[in-house]
Order: C-alpha cells, then structure tokens, then sequence
C-alpha cells in the first residue's frame, strides 16, 4: 500500500484550504489533498470524549467542555478552524468519534457497506470533505483498478435471482438498493492510503460531475482505537 501522494495522476496536491476548494478535478484526478503535517495531541482529546453509540457525533460545544493540555489545545484548535473553514464554504461538516460503522452481512455475494469499496452520490453538485485526525484511514483506488461489482458475472447473475422482477426494472433495482456504488479491486490494485491530518476533497457521483466519483472505503478499525473523522 502506498503513501506517497505526489506523482499519481488521481490526486492533485494543494497547501492551502482556498486552493483545495477551489481546485477543480479533471482528467484521472478526482482526489484533491490539502497536505500537512498537524502538530498537537489529538490522541488525548479522543481518550477525554465520551463514545455513546459506535458512532458519536461530537459538537463543538462537548470539544470546548474539554479540559486540555497545551498540545491537546492545539489539536482543539486545529479542528474547530478545519470546523469553521468548511461552514463558511458552505457546507455541514460533521465531527465524528468512531468505534466501528455497522457491517452489511445481509448477502454472502456481495457487500454494501462502507467497509466495500465504494463512491458516494448525489442529486445535486458537491464533493466529499474528509480528514482523519486520530485512528486508522481510509483508502481510495484509482478507477482503473476497480470493476464494479454489478458487472462481476456471478454477483450479477445472483442479484437477477434477488432482483425477481421484470428485467426492464433490474437496473432500477440496483441503483435503489445502492448496489451499483461497490466496487472489487482487480488483482494487483495498489491502494492508496488517505493518512492522518491531511484535509482530502473527493470526486462525487453527481449531475455536474466532470470526472468519474473516487473510489473509496472506510478502513478496519484497530482493536481498542477509536478514529476521530471530520466529514461532510
């Protein structure tokens, strides 16, 4: 697995959260990385919040109830400005404690979780903000090295068996149950690894998508740790 960034062509490199925004994706890019190197202990504020649910949405009001040393400040501070930065774009970033996201074990043939690789959609134009301060993080993979898991012959062949229905409706079918988002890596894919503190911008499935959605998935957990994962 790899972690460096520069060089590959699905991922544009920015130093600054107005060029990150404001950067466009094109050709084979569809990840955008706004790259650092954060200072600050965020291992402490996530050992001082309180996990309620295996996903908690932490507020800023329960980060500023925090009683911290200097470096965990620092960290503090650092979230509420990333916070602050993406409100005042215009979105609805959410700050989330996370012990584990529920798994999808309904089908033996094929996954929907976010533990799949998968892309994210939506009715209108927007993209996926996310940077994992503490934990393990995710992966993308580049579209070249995925298949959709609707075109695997024998995964289809099995969801025309669930489908039951009119073959005029199994695309619909699939789009309503979100198979047609998942996607398996082909042999020798080489993913990429997201990192910790590094603001990332990704290629959505919209209407007014230009390039094709990144491909991407939530990373197993270590056991006993929590990540801390800014999202929106």
């Amino acid at each position: 697995m790899s972690n460096t960034f520069s060089g590959n062509n699905q991922i544009g490199m920015v130093s600054t959260f107005s060029e990150l925004v404001n950067t466009h994706f094109q050709g084979e890019m569809n990840a955008i990385c706004w790259h650092r190197n954060l200072t600050g202990d965020f291992n402490e504020i996530v050992s001082k919040l309180q996990l309620k649910e295996n996903i908690t949405e932490i507020s800023i009001n329960d980060l500023l109830a925090l009683q911290l040393s200097e470096k965990g400040n620092m960290a503090r501070k650092i979230i509420l400005n990333d916070l602050q930065l993406l409100t005042d774009f215009g979105a609805s970033p959410s700050l989330n404690l996370l012990k584990n996201y529920d798994r999808d074990e309904e089908f033996d043939f094929i996954s929907t979780d976010v533990y799949s690789y998968h892309v994210d959609r939506s009715p209108i134009g927007t993209d996926t903000f996310l940077c994992t301060y503490h934990g393990t993080a995710s992966d993308i993979l580049p579209n070249n090295q995925v298949e959709q898991k609707i075109l695997i012959p024998e995964i289809r062949e099995k969801l025309k068996e669930l489908h039951d229905g009119p073959e005029a409706e199994f695309e619909s079918f699939l789009k309503e149950y979100y198979f047609d988002l998942h996607y398996q890596p082909k042999l020798n894919a080489q993913a990429v690894n997201l990192g910790l503190g590094h603001l990332w911008k990704l290629a959505v499935d919209n209407p007014d998508q230009k390039v094709l959605p990144c491909v991407h998935r939530a990373p197993i957990e270590n056991d006993g740790q929590y990540r801390l994962l800014l999202i929106c």
